[in-house]
């Protein structure tokens, strides 16, 4: 997980980013704007402490794009 931004969380966790704001103040971590950007322990540490998990959305836990298969080839056609 990489460094997301507060704003970014907000959105995914569905709500304000004063509120997001708000809670990592109280939980002692330092945070600017909304468009600061926070750590994956700082995220965890987040989560944990409003009872809520990302929900896969946003850039906090979302995997690269899938790719489909290659179709294979025909077997045998010239």
């Amino acid at each position: 997980m990489a460094k997301v931004r507060v704003y970014e969380l907000a959105k995914e966790l569905g709500l304000e980013s004063k509120a997001v704001m708000a809670k990592l103040t109280e939980l002692g971590e330092f945070v600017r704007s909304a468009s600061s950007t926070i750590e994956a322990p700082v995220v965890r540490k987040l989560t944990d402490a409003l009872g809520v998990a990302p929900t896969g959305g946003g850039s906090a836990a979302k995997p690269g794009p899938r790719k489909p298969a290659a179709p294979s080839p025909a077997g045998g056609s010239a």
